[in-house]
């Protein structure tokens, strides 16, 4: 007999999906929640994620936000591109894409961005784009550069081997395989706390499995040479920092390193035990931080949905 589908397992159902076309053609896919005309929430998510990633968020913040939820490329139902379409200006140039798609032009949103989404943030910080939409910014469990020499992935001592082993998962082309007792508990272990409810731990398992290996080491392998330091330096809107104090991928490090170098930075939140994935491991928490952040920073919006965009039927 099957188990039954808790509502944790079922994603929720956009109001409205939406293809946003990139700087390069690449086609993004988009999905809206919520009522039209509340303030706006632009949610990007991580390396090996997708838009149910946000699923708790979405749900909490739908009643009375309309959040903008979107796959990167390559990942969830957005298409993958050449070797070459992968880079922090793909990051950037996707990001424009959407916010022209699904705000208005002038509408103001809380841009919220998890690791690799952070990272998104930081590299369209010069973008017209993000300074025409952003009201303010939240960064979670992210780093601006040196994310393969702090990373504690590896149980050894800080240095050139650790380094070295460390480039080698990221860029490592072995695929994931089935969600297993044994991948979960691997999981959970590089990316989790050590309390980490299990069926968290299994959501993460199963949006993390079902990223394409080819897409996963292209992904890697921009992240391995990542240096967005300047950029951080040019993120002048209000901006806030969570992350987990038990971190191994972005340790706290590169949070504390975020706060120190933003021009506007509104404080740093640590929240104890969590890991990496703090927006699954400690949704109450972030989802309050970004509601603070629309309530200080964001009017209702007006005006109706614009950009480069072709709507799907749901």
């Amino acid at each position: 007999m099957s188990r039954k589908l808790r509502r944790e397992d079922a994603p929720p159902v956009p109001v409205r999906e939406l293809t946003a076309v990139s700087a390069d053609g690449s086609r993004i896919h988009v999905e809206l929640h919520g009522p039209d005309g509340a303030p706006a929430v632009v949610l990007a998510h991580g390396w090996t994620c997708n838009t149910r990633f946000w699923a708790e968020q979405i749900r909490d913040l739908a009643v009375d936000h309309r959040v903008v939820t979107y796959d990167q490329r390559g990942h969830g139902r957005t298409p993958a591109v050449r070797p070459e379409g992968y880079s922090t200006g793909a990051l950037a140039d996707d990001l424009e894409a959407v916010l022209a798609a699904a705000l208005a032009p002038g509408e103001q949103a809380v841009l919220v961005g998890h690791s690799m989404g952070g990272m998104t943030l930081m590299a369209a910080s010069r973008r017209a784009g993000l300074r025409e939409h952003a009201a303010a910014v939240l960064l979670c469990s992210t780093g601006s550069s040196r994310l393969i020499a702090d990373s504690r992935v590896v149980p050894m001592r800080a240095g050139a081997v650790r380094t070295r082993i460390t480039r080698a998962i990221l860029g490592a082309r072995a695929p994931l395989g089935p969600v297993t007792p044994v991948s979960k508990r691997i999981l959970k272990y590089a990316t989790m706390g050590a309390g980490s409810a299990p069926e968290r731990v299994e959501s993460c398992a199963r949006i993390v499995h079902a990223c394409p290996r080819a897409v996963r080491v292209s992904w890697g392998h921009v992240l391995a040479e990542l240096d967005l330091d300047a950029s951080i330096r040019e993120l002048r809107v209000p901006t806030a920092v969570i992350a987990g104090t038990e971190d191994r991928l972005t340790p706290p490090v590169h949070a504390r390193a975020l706060a120190a170098a933003l021009p506007e930075c509104l404080g740093l939140t640590e929240l104890a035990g969590m890991g990496h994935m703090t927006p699954v491991e400690a949704p109450e928490a972030v989802t309050a931080r970004i509601r603070e952040l629309v309530a200080g920073y964001v009017t209702a919006a007006t005006g109706t949905v614009s950009g480069t965009v072709e709507e799907e039927v749901v």
